[in-house]
């Protein structure tokens, strides 16, 4: 599965993730409405998600195949992996150079770190 989006892929899938399970015909009029597309692009770009292996469209109705919870999971994983090679500290090292973290973030950091060790 690729976890990479565009994007206009990126809002399809708000879209479809915010509405499923959603007939193909009330997602295309959605689409118009708040994408500006139509049919076909609705519908090309529904093909290239379910290639992707993110929805399905069976029998006229669009539902996910993954949650966009666990996609965004995948997505940020993908990122660490290709740029961090994998280092969760070298990310956050990155991460918190340009932007400092807060008193409450370094908290929570502790607690996630400290369920981990109890596990």
């Amino acid at each position: 599965m690729e976890y990479s989006l565009g994007v206009i892929e990126k809002k399809f899938a708000e879209l479809i993730w915010q509405n499923e399970p959603v007939r193909s015909t009330q997602l295309v009029q959605m689409a118009s409405e708040q994408l500006g597309w139509k049919k076909s692009t609705t519908f090309t770009v529904l093909r290239r998600l379910t290639e992707k292996g993110l929805f399905q469209n069976q029998n006229g109705v669009v539902t996910s195949m993954i949650s966009k919870e666990a996609f965004e999971a995948k997505q940020s994983t993908g990122f660490v992996e290709e740029v961090f090679e994998g280092s969760l500290p070298a990310f956050l090292a990155a991460f918190s150079r340009e932007k400092p973290l807060s008193k409450e973030e370094i908290e929570a950091l502790h607690r996630w770190i400290d369920a981990f060790e109890e596990k």
